[in-house]
C-alpha cells in the first residue's frame, strides 16, 4: 500500500504524491495548531517565503522544527502555525505548516531577540538589550506613540532616535505591502524593492496598474503582476493587460540578449503569455507602435519589432561610428618606422611583425578593434600604442565595464583607468550620465577594454559622450560570452567589416608554455583540452568526479587546502569557484553554502538575512547597479566589519569602503562561488570550475572558453570528461536579434578595405 491513504486522512496532497513504502510512511497526526517563539531562522527564501524555523513551543523542552511559508520572520517573533507533524526521512520530526502567521513578540527576551535581529534599522543587539532594559514590554508602544522617550536610553541621541523612528514608520508601510504582496506570492525581498521604488505610494501604484511591477522591479515578472491584476478585477482582454504583455515579451527577449524579435515570434510569445486570440493582440500592438514604445523595422528580410530605446541605441551607435570612420585621427601622422624601435626600447620588448602591423593600423585609424584570445599580445600592442601617442601629447582615457577589468587595465598600462559608469559620471538624480553630447569626455583617444561585455545601451552612452574629434580603440575577445545585456556590439562591429580590425591569432612562445593558454585555444577551435595528468608542475589540471557529492567534496578540498598549500594562494582572496549555473545541487548557490562553512564559518559576529549569514571576511558580490554607492553589478568585495548595534555592514571593494544597512542586503550575494557569466571582465590568480553532466543546459564552448581564460596562474576543472566534451562540442549559439551590423554596413559601406586580419607565422616572438 502506498501513501495515498495519507491524502484521505489529511488532505495533504503533496505528501500523497510521494511513493513511500508503508514502513517509511510519514507518521502524521491530525491537523493541529502550533504556537511558539522563533528562536532561530535556519533558512528563509525571500523570493517565495519558504522557511525553516526553530521554535520554542510551550510545554516542550526541545526546540521544534517548523517548515512552511511566510513573507518575513525574525528571531523573537511569536508564530501561530496550522499544519501537521511528519517524520521526514532526512531531517526527522518536524511540523509542516500550511499557514504561518508571525506577530510581534510579547516577552522581554522575545522582544530583545526580535529587535537584535536587525528587523528595525538603527537597532542592533546592543541597543535591543538597552531598550528592553529601559521599557520592558512597552518598547513597541514607546516607539509608536511616544518616540521622544527613546532619548531616555543611554547612547540614543537625536540622530539615532530619528533613524529608529523613520525606520519604524517605514517598516509599517513595508509590512502593509508585504501582507498585500504575500497573498499574491511575492516575498519580503521583493517587497523591500517595491518600497524602495515607489515609497509610501506603493499600494496605490500597484492597485492602479499592477503591471508596472514587471517593468520597474527586478525579480517580478509579468505572471506575478498579472496574478495581482486578476485578483483586482482586471479583465483578461483589457488593452492595458495586453499592452503590458507585449512589453514584457520584448523585455524578456532583451534578457536573452535580443534588441528586438521577429514579428511572428513576438505575436506567438504574447499569445502564449496572455491566453487571448491574436485579433486582440494586433490592436494593442498598433497602440504600442503609435505611442512609440515599440518600433517596427527589419533585420535582413525579417520584419521585427524593437523596444524603442534599444532601437534608438543601435542607431545612435551606428551614426556616431559612421561619422568617426569618415574622419582622421586627432594626432599628426606618425612615422611608424621610427616609432616602433623607440617604443620597443620603452617597453623592453621586441614586437612581432603581426604586432607591428596592428600598431601601424591603430596609428592611422580613428576607430579600430583589437581582438584575440589569451597569449596573442593584445596588452603588448595596446601599451605600445599608448606609449607612442602619449609621447605625441595625445590625451588618453581608459575604461572597462567592470571594476576589476578597469583595475587590471590600469596595472598593465600604468595609466588611470575607470569603469565606464564612473567615466561617464552617472547622475542618480536624473537618472542618467552627466557626460553626454552637451558635456563630452575630455580626451583625444578613448580605449575600451573587455568590449565583448558592453551592451548596446552602454555603448550608445559612450558614443554620445565621445567628442567628435576623438579616436576610439576597442579591445576584447570576441570569442568569449557576449554581453549579459542586449546586443552583441563587438561581434557586430567585426562582422560588419566597416571598422578596421586587428584579429590576432598568433600565440607567442612564452604564452605557448602555459597549458591555460594552450587549452583555451584548443577549446576555442573545438578540440578537447588536455585532461591527462601533466608531467611536473603545470597551470592546468583536470580532477575527475563522477557524482555531484564527489565534485563538491573535491572542489572544497582544492580551495581550502590543496591549492593554498601547493601554490601559496589565499583561499578566499585568490581562488574563485566558477559554476555554469547558479541554481541546483552543484550550482553557485550550493557551493557558496559549503565554501563559507569550510573557509569562513559563522561565529558570534554575524547578521542573518535572506537565508544567509553575513560574516566578517565573507566574499560578496553586488548583484545590481547602485549608483548612489558607486557599486555595480558584478563587483566583488570582502565584508570588513559588522556593527551589530546599528545593523550595518562595511564591504571593502578593492580598497574602497561601502556601508550597507540590513534593508540593502538584497543587493549582496555570497561570492565564494559565482557563475561564469558573472565572472566576465575579471581575472583571478586561480579558478576552480565544476563541470558535470547535470549542467548540460548551460554547457557551451564559449562558456568553457570564458571560464578557462579567467585564470591567470592556475585553472582546475573538477567533474566529468563527458561534461567537458559536451561543452566543447556545443558551439551553436542562439541568434541575437540585432540590427547594428546592418546599420554599420549601410553607414560606412560594406566590403571596404577596413578589415585587417593580422596573423603571424608562428616564428615571431618576444626578444
Amino acid at each position: 500500500m502506498r501513501c495515498a491513504i495519507v491524502k484521505l486522512r489529511t488532505g495533504h496532497a503533496r505528501l500523497a504524491e510521494q511513493s513511500w513504502p508503508v514502513d517509511q510512511q510519514a507518521q502524521i497526526l491530525e491537523r493541529e495548531v502550533l504556537s511558539g517563539s522563533v528562536e532561530r531562522v535556519v533558512f528563509h527564501n525571500p523570493e517565495n517565503g519558504f522557511c525553516v524555523l526553530r521554535v520554542q513551543v510551550r510545554g516542550l523542552r526541545e526546540l521544534q522544527a517548523v517548515v512552511g511559508r511566510t513573507p518575513a520572520v525574525s528571531p523573537g517573533q511569536w508564530i501561530t502555525a496550522s499544519g501537521q507533524w511528519v517524520n521526514d526521512r532526512s531531517h526527522g520530526r518536524q511540523f509542516e505548516a500550511s499557514y504561518i502567521k508571525a506577530s510581534a513578540p510579547e516577552s522581554d527576551s522575545g522582544i530583545e531577540k526580535y529587535l537584535g535581529s536587525g528587523a528595525i534599522p538603527g537597532i542592533g543587539p546592543v541597543y535591543a538589550k538597552k531598550l528592553v532594559s529601559e521599557f520592558s514590554g512597552d518598547v513597541f508602544k514607546v516607539i509608536e506613540t511616544d518616540p521622544a522617550r527613546l532619548r531616555e536610553v543611554p547612547g540614543i541621541g537625536p540622530v539615532r532616535a530619528k533613524r529608529i523612528i523613520e525606520a519604524w514608520d517605514e517598516q509599517k508601510v513595508v509590512r502593509e505591502i508585504m501582507i498585500f504582496l504575500h497573498t499574491h506570492g511575492i516575498g519580503s525581498a521583493r517587497a523591500a524593492r517595491i518600497y524602495k521604488t515607489y515609497g509610501a505610494d506603493a499600494l496605490q501604484v500597484m492597485s492602479e496598474n499592477p503591471y508596472v511591477l514587471s517593468r520597474d522591479i527586478r525579480g517580478i515578472g509579468f505572471k506575478v503582476a498579472d496574478s495581482i491584476a486578476m485578483k483586482l478585477g482586471v479583465d483578461r482582454g483589457s488593452p492595458v493587460r495586453i499592452r503590458a504583455g507585449i512589453g514584457y515579451a520584448l523585455s524578456e527577449a532583451m534578457g536573452d540578449g535580443h534588441c528586438g524579435l521577429p514579428r511572428e515570434e513576438l505575436l506567438r510569445s504574447a499569445k502564449e503569455l496572455l491566453g487571448v486570440a491574436p485579433d486582440r493582440i494586433e490592436p494593442a500592438l498598433r497602440s504600442e507602435i503609435e505611442e512609440g514604445s515599440v518600433v517596427e523595422d527589419s533585420v535582413g528580410e525579417e520584419p521585427c519589432l524593437f523596444l524603442s530605446r534599444l532601437h534608438r541605441a543601435e542607431r545612435g551607435i551606428a551614426k556616431a561610428l559612421s561619422a568617426s570612420l569618415r574622419g582622421a585621427p586627432p594626432w599628426p601622422r606618425v612615422n611608424t618606422d621610427r616609432a616602433v624601435p623607440w617604443v620597443e626600447r620603452q617597453i623592453d620588448l621586441r614586437l612581432a611583425p603581426s604586432q607591428i602591423e596592428a600598431v601601424r593600423l591603430a596609428l592611422r585609424s580613428k576607430v579600430m578593434v583589437i581582438t584575440g584570445g589569451p597569449g596573442v599580445g593584445k596588452t603588448t600592442i595596446v601599451n605600445a600604442i599608448l606609449r607612442i601617442l602619449q609621447a605625441k601629447g595625445v590625451a588618453i582615457g581608459l575604461c572597462a565595464p567592470t571594476g576589476r577589468a578597469a583595475k587590471r587595465l590600469a596595472e598593465t598600462s600604468g595609466m588611470e583607468a575607470k569603469t565606464i559608469h564612473r567615466l561617464l559620471e552617472f547622475d542618480p538624480g536624473r537618472p542618467g550620465f552627466r557626460r553626454n553630447a552637451d558635456k563630452p569626455l575630455e580626451c583625444d583617444l578613448l580605449v575600451v577594454d573587455e568590449t565583448s561585455m558592453v551592451d548596446v545601451s552602454l555603448m550608445n552612452s559612450l558614443m554620445r559622450a565621445l567628442p567628435g574629434r576623438a579616436a576610439l580603440l576597442l579591445v576584447g575577445d570576441v570569442d568569449q560570452l557576449p554581453s549579459v545585456g542586449p546586443g552583441q556590439v563587438l561581434a557586430d562591429l567585426i562582422a560588419s567589416e566597416a571598422v578596421p580590425v586587428a584579429r590576432l591569432v598568433e600565440v607567442f612562445r612564452q604564452a605557448a608554455s602555459s597549458r591555460i593558454v594552450v587549452n583555451a585555444h584548443r577549446v576555442n577551435r573545438g578540440d578537447l583540452p588536455e585532461l591527462g595528468k601533466p608531467e611536473g608542475e603545470s597551470d592546468f589540471y583536470f580532477v575527475p568526479a563522477d557524482v555531484p557529492d564527489d565534485a563538491i567534496k573535491k572542489t572544497v578540498e582544492m580551495v581550502r587546502s590543496r591549492i593554498p598549500q601547493r601554490f601559496g594562494l589565499d583561499p578566499v582572496r585568490d581562488i574563485q569557484v566558477l559554476c555554469p549555473m547558479n541554481r541546483g545541487a552543484i550550482g553557485a548557490g550550493a557551493f557558496n553554502t559549503v565554501l563559507q562553512g569550510a573557509l569562513n564559518p559563522p561565529g558570534e559576529q554575524k547578521l542573518e538575512r535572506f537565508g544567509w549569514s553575513f560574516v566578517p571576511g565573507d566574499k560578496v558580490m553586488q548583484v545590481e547597479n547602485d549608483y548612489d554607492r558607486d557599486v555595480y553589478n558584478g563587483d566583488i568585495g570582502r565584508i570588513e566589519s559588522l556593527d551589530l548595534e546599528d545593523g550595518m555592514i562595511v564591504v571593502d571593494f578593492d580598497g574602497r569602503k561601502v556601508d550597507y544597512t540590513l534593508r540593502d542586503l538584497d543587493m549582496l550575494v555570497p561570492a565564494f562561488a559565482t557563475t561564469i557569466h558573472k565572472s566576465q571582465g575579471s581575472e583571478y590568480p586561480a579558478v576552480v570550475i565544476p563541470l558535470m553532466d547535470r549542467h548540460f543546459v548551460m554547457l557551451q564552448r564559449n562558456l568553457l572558453y570564458t571560464a578557462i581564460t579567467r585564470g591567470k596562474r592556475l585553472v582546475v576543472l573538477v567533474g566529468q570528461r563527458s561534461a567537458v566534451r559536451r561543452a566543447v562540442q556545443t558551439s551553436t549559439q542562439s541568434r541575437r536579434w540585432s540590427k547594428l551590423r546592418e546599420l554599420l554596413q549601410a553607414g560606412a559601406g560594406a566590403g571596404s578595405d577596413r578589415q585587417g586580419r593580422l596573423e603571424g607565422t608562428g616564428e615571431a616572438g618576444f626578444a
